[in-house]
């Protein structure tokens, strides 16, 4: 037990059958054919050599697989990382001072083991600190930066900038060199690729394909272009006629390699990798969970920031760069039918042959295929849904929404993450800073009680009842002095007020501070104050205070209790 709880591959290989073989080895060469294509164009994204995408495809894998809790989560290179990456290491080699590789891998470990940190010191409560709105505004304004940014490559001309503003600016002055073989490439490939996601299903099934292998030969699609196009580009001499290709990818798998620790490069690196890592977090366990749900498996996410520190980890010293969950490979080897983390392992292994094998074909392989697999693949992280849901359930999660997408859009990724956590945290404040109060009366009949806003209840003029909806914290405890003191006002009858805690699951000193403020003024009107309904900690908390021996009133058990009592009809 102790074993599994250090290094979670230890209960999945417990009882590892035959069929579990079977099943993620199927699984893992549907994923690693995904993923050849994806690390490579994720690499390129970053503004790294494209063998960085395979190196940073092998041993993070591995890694994850020993000490991550999902079975099926699938880790690597993805879009937004990959973005964020090149983001912040365009910003610190700038002067020249280090090369794009070695901040990178330096951006790698400095995530990772922040990651490992937070995972041993049981920060996994992290991930609750940025909303699932935000993080949709964040990835759905990184994905149209990405998309608006891989149209350069697609049609073989240079564009720089990481806002959209500065991005529209160069698409805008450099149009009109685009490249034009090139551009046919890019536009052909994408268009292949978007039939293949909306409309190849249906005609496979129609063939006689079951659905299940029509959806993972869609899946390949990527590979099938490649496939395609890299005899076509070296029979038909693309890279002669200025098509931009790849071109020499070193063969053979990444040397271990000693990170650069230099004191001033980690601190400039020190927030992205740490805004790198949050991202990648929150991402990774919302995946993770969505699939372990289908299978009732738990994860753990004190356990994911160790996996995903180690993965990264382990990615700094093979010469690769931040990776996380993928959403989309996830969901594949899923698909695929992968029981457990052997299924990683096996496409880390693949990946390795591929490295080993495979890399001169890559030469003539157009970056312009690369930048259409690109584009495709973030049009699934454009959730414009999520404007339409927060705009009828919320106006708070609407304009937070907004906000993380415009500075997104307009002062980069960095910035963006920042404000969705500045944002997220700032509604949480808000919410529970204003909680809900209500003035409740007893439903006919009935012991219960409600909102007399809501419902036609019994109330009586001596008796004030309010019920309170959420903790009381240093936070709103002079709002619940407000709202008791403007409810009390204009009541000359009321002898007894009541505070219902039913969801009152802590009182911290400035809460017990504003209610014994509360006490006192009641006191000075003649008014007594009482309480029902609190929760054992709450009393445990009250009991260490000398709150109760001030206390004008008493504390009830029950609602009803307390009204019966009050109004001198026991029963």
């Amino acid at each position: 037990m102790r074993v599994a709880s250090l290094i979670p591959a230890a209960d999945w290989l417990q009882g590892y059958s035959r069929d579990n073989l079977i099943n993620d080895g199927l699984a893992a060469v549907i994923v690693m054919i995904m993923l050849i294509p994806q690390s490579l164009a994720y690499a390129l994204l970053a503004g790294l050599p494209a063998e960085m995408g395979l190196y940073a495809s092998i041993l993070p894998l591995i890694a994850y697989a020993l000490f991550g809790s999902s079975r099926t989560l699938s880790v690597g290179p993805v879009a937004v990382a990959s973005l964020m990456t090149a983001s912040a290491v365009g910003s610190v080699t700038a002067g020249g001072n280090v090369d794009y590789a070695t901040a990178a891998t330096t951006l790698a470990l400095l995530g990772g083991v922040m990651l490992i940190v937070l995972g041993l010191l049981k920060f996994g409560f992290v991930a609750n600190f940025l909303s699932h709105p935000v993080v949709s505004g964040f990835i759905t304004a990184s994905g149209i930066i990405i998309a608006l940014g891989q149209l350069g490559p697609l049609m073989g001309v240079s564009i720089k900038g990481d806002t959209l503003p500065h991005l529209l600016e160069d698409l805008g002055s450099h149009w009109v060199d685009a490249h034009g073989l090139t551009t046919l490439i890019g536009m052909c490939a994408i268009g292949f690729l978007l039939f293949s996601r909306y409309a190849l299903t249906p005609l496979l099934m129609a063939s006689g394909m079951s659905e299940r292998a029509a959806s993972l030969f869609v899946r390949a699609a990527p590979v099938v272009i490649m496939v395609v196009v890299i005899p076509l580009s070296y029979l038909q001499g693309f890279a002669e006629q200025g098509v931009p290709v790849v071109g020499s990818v070193p063969t053979g798998l990444p040397a271990f390699s000693k990170p650069h620790l230099d004191w001033v490069l980690l601190e400039e690196l020190a927030m992205p990798a740490f805004l790198i890592a949050l991202i990648g977090f929150v991402e990774s366990v919302s995946v993770g969970k969505t699939l372990g749900a289908k299978r009732r498996q738990r994860i753990d996410p004190n356990q994911e920031l160790i996996g995903l520190g180690a993965a990264n980890t382990a990615a700094a010293l093979s010469g690769g760069f931040p990776v996380t969950g993928g959403f989309s490979r996830s969901v594949v080897n899923f698909d695929a039918g992968a029981d457990t983390q052997m299924a990683s392992i096996f496409t880390a292994a693949g990946i390795a042959l591929a490295a080993l094998l495979l890399t001169p074909a890559l030469y003539f392989l157009p970056k312009a295929v690369l930048a259409a697999t690109i584009i495709v693949a973030v049009l699934a992280l454009i959730d414009w849904n999520i404007l339409r849901l927060s705009a009828r359930f919320s106006r708070a999660d609407l304009s937070a929404v907004l906000l993380t997408i415009l500075v997104t859009l307009l002062a980069g990724v960095e910035l963006g993450v920042l404000t969705g956590v500045g944002v997220s945290i700032g509604l949480h404040l808000y919410q529970t800073s204003t909680p809900h109060f209500a003035v409740v009366g007893q439903m006919p009949d009935s012991e219960h009680y409600r909102n007399e806003k809501r419902h036609d209840v019994i109330t009586t003029p001596e008796i004030l009842s309010i019920r309170i909806d959420e903790s009381l914290y240093f936070a709103n405890a002079a709002y619940l002095e407000d709202v008791l003191f403007e409810e009390v006002k204009g009541k000359p009858d009321l002898r007894h007020v009541v505070l219902m805690c039913p969801a009152v699951n802590r009182i911290d000193l400035s809460a017990l501070e504003a209610l014994e403020r509360i006490n006192e003024r009641l006191a000075e009107q003649e008014i007594t104050l009482h309480m029902s309904e609190v929760k054992g900690p709450v009393m445990d908390a009250l009991q260490r205070s000398d709150f109760l021996h001030h206390l004008t009133g008493q504390i009830y058990l029950s609602q009803h209790a307390a009204d019966l009592d009050l109004r001198g009809r026991r029963g």
